[in-house]
């Protein structure tokens, strides 16, 4: 039973919270250009009027503090320092879980210091684990501020108050957000092109951002990079009554099962012409038939189960028994069953040992075990020593105390941040778009994405602001080194894309 939430305000009313700063100078290098820059560790104090008392400090009532991690490359010397500020864009990321810190983009993509933990041969190394410079950091294009909400990584509701609060569909966006426009105001970046990158719940966050930021705070965005995205949560829920999943995960099984050498020989050949066949018969016959229901002719089943088992690498029989709806949790689980193997969730590439080979479900995502590890440890070893921040809390990597998770307004329907977006660009014809996605992710999959993107019914003029690019990776797809070079190639292009020049 879980222990009930209580007000301990009475306790700790003495102790004011207050904000907590590190900051270093550090030089790595960057697409072969040398490059210093200021990193700022710390917690910044978010507060709430109170009622009935004037808009000042001693009328703020403290509510959480926020951990964050920022980058910004210093100003050469001979530039003016405002001039030079107001120039340089400046990138707000986070990930998502809920529950998750914004370790993953930090040390993964976007910082200047990556863990390395594979080899030459895209093999996972052993432990201890190490940080190496990030050659391709996006810090070369983009000031980079690393947030992590209320009860991720060192963020803490202050003493006496719930956290339960935070762990809210609306009050994450306005607690992040909030944070958001305090940081633009104490460091004077309001003027700077600003950008928001999330991944997987990170951009449900950044959708509901943008236009937070913009209606609540009047803050227009340059752009928003969603990596590994979901945006309409009907495309990922498996539940009676819902068919939409089944077809928009078909094209990562039929990648997955080429990946493991499930597939026909014809099949075999080329991976792209795999998922071309996968992705119209999803959309085409497979729709259809899912749609028909009982209506669905018996000839037509046939073909259809035949389809699927061509697609899935999945027997026929398998197919059937499932009335041809295949969940991600039997097929993580059935692939490679008879080799006594699972394969991942957010990385399908990995594959996983189960004490029961029979069971209907894996016992755990071996891709998220591979990547925990190293990234918890260079975390917390980083922080403490290259970024001099002190603290005895537990960095929270991804943490299941924010759960059960309040979707708020959305408990009887599925979240849906795309119209939110959508509303967003049409308020900012300015605010461009761009999505990356892993061909090997079934946590979010690339053809659910692009159904949500299809179905965005934004106007025609503004089609031209969202761009979108496919990986040879999974979730984090950054893990697998022609991917990262590629990816932070296409992000700073982007961003550079998306300032009026």
């Amino acid at each position: 039973m879980p222990e009930k939430e209580t007000d301990t305000s009475s306790e700790v009313a003495a102790e004011i919270p207050e904000d907590l700063i590190s900051e270093t100078k550090h030089t790595t290098v960057i697409n072969g250009e040398e490059v210093s820059y200021t990193a700022t560790a710390g917690t910044i104090i978010l507060k709430e009027e109170e009622e009935g008392k004037e808009k000042e400090v001693e009328g703020e009532k403290p509510k959480a503090s926020v951990f964050f991690v920022a980058y910004t490359r210093d100003c050469p010397k001979a530039v003016n320092s405002t001039s030079y500020r107001r120039a340089r864009p400046i990138t707000f990321s986070f990930n998502g879980g809920p529950g998750s810190s914004s370790v993953w983009l930090h040390l993964g993509l976007l910082g200047p210091r990556r863990v390395r933990m594979m080899d030459e041969n895209d093999k996972p190394l052993p432990p201890p684990y190490e940080l190496v410079d990030n050659e391709v950091s996006l810090l070369g294009t983009t000031d980079l501020v690393f947030i992590d909400p209320v009860s991720t990584g060192f963020s803490r509701a202050t003493p006496g108050e719930k956290p339960s609060q935070f762990h809210d569909f609306r009050k994450d966006i306005e607690s992040v957000g909030d944070f958001v426009r305090l940081y633009a105001t104490r460091f004077m970046r309001w003027s700077s092109p600003k950008f928001l990158i999330g991944e997987s719940y990170g951009t449900t966050r950044a959708a509901g951002l943008a236009g937070y930021l913009q209606n609540r705070h009047g803050m227009y965005l340059n752009g928003i990079m969603l990596i590994s995205t979901i945006l309409n949560f009907q495309t990922a829920r498996f539940v009676p009554g819902n068919d939409l999943p089944y077809s928009l995960f078909l094209p990562t099984y039929t990648a997955t099962a080429w990946y493991h050498h499930r597939l026909s020989d014809e099949l075999q050949k080329d991976l792209s012409t795999a998922l071309a066949e996968a992705e119209a018969f999803a959309w085409g016959e497979y729709a259809l038939a899912l749609m028909k229901g009982a209506a669905l002719a018996d000839d037509e089943r046939r073909q259809i189960m035949a389809k699927l088992a061509r697609y899935t690498g999945l027997s026929q029989d398998y197919v059937e028994n499932s009335n041809m709806r295949i969940q991600i949790h039997r097929f993580v689980k059935e692939l490679l069953r008879d080799q006594r193997r699972t394969v991942g969730r957010l990385d399908t590439r990995f594959t996983g040992i189960d004490r029961d080979a029979a069971g209907e479900h894996s016992e755990y995502d071996p891709s998220y075990a591979l990547i925990q590890g190293p990234y918890t440890a260079t975390l917390n070893d980083y922080v403490r020593t290259e970024l001099e921040f002190e603290s005895d809390l537990p960095y929270e990597i991804l943490t299941g105390r924010v759960q059960p998770w309040n979707y708020d307004k959305h408990q009887n329907q599925y979240v849906n941040v795309a119209e939110t977006l959508r509303e967003s660009m049409s308020k900012n014809p300015f605010l461009q778009v761009f999505v990356a996605s892993g061909y090997y992710d079934l946590a979010t999959p690339y053809f659910a994405t692009q159904y949500t993107f299809n179905h965005l019914e934004i106007d025609p003029s503004l089609q031209k602001n969202i761009s979108m690019r496919h990986y040879e990776a999974g979730h984090m797809m950054y893990i697998h080194q022609p991917s990262l070079a590629q990816l932070t190639e296409d992000l700073a292009g982007f961003i550079q894309s998306a300032i009026p020049q």
